[in-house]
């Protein structure tokens, strides 16, 4: 099972450093995919990159969560609107959506196919 990035990226590129197998990208043009993005046909699930992110971003997927308890002031940035969301304390996110768009860049990105040129 791979690992996924979820809206909660901001770009920090700290997990593509430690990637042993070079399987995040950012993803590009970046306002239409804003974060990083983890090859699931080439994530080894070593599991390196999850406390790299400061964000606390990437998750197993079958451990992304329904309901995470955001703190005040953290900052998600959703696939669907693409817009820096500012989150209240105590605000409660599902980060399920956040599986497909992960698959949906490797299979069809625009940005994927310029980083394979």
């Amino acid at each position: 099972m791979t690992h996924i990035i979820t809206s909660l990226c901001l770009r920090d590129s700290a997990c593509v450093d430690v990637c042993p197998v070079e399987c995040i990208v950012g993803g590009q043009p970046e306002e239409d995919w804003p974060w990083f993005y983890i090859d699931p046909e080439t994530c080894i699930d070593c599991g390196a990159c999850v406390p790299e992110c400061p964000y606390e971003a990437i998750f197993i997927e079958d451990e992304v969560p329904t309901a995470l308890s955001l703190a005040g002031g953290q900052v998600r940035v959703p696939h669907d609107t693409k817009e820096h969301l500012t989150a209240e304390e105590g605000e409660t996110v599902d980060l399920t959506p956040d599986i497909q768009p992960n698959y949906d860049f490797f299979e069809k990105g625009p940005g994927y196919d310029a980083l394979n040129m």
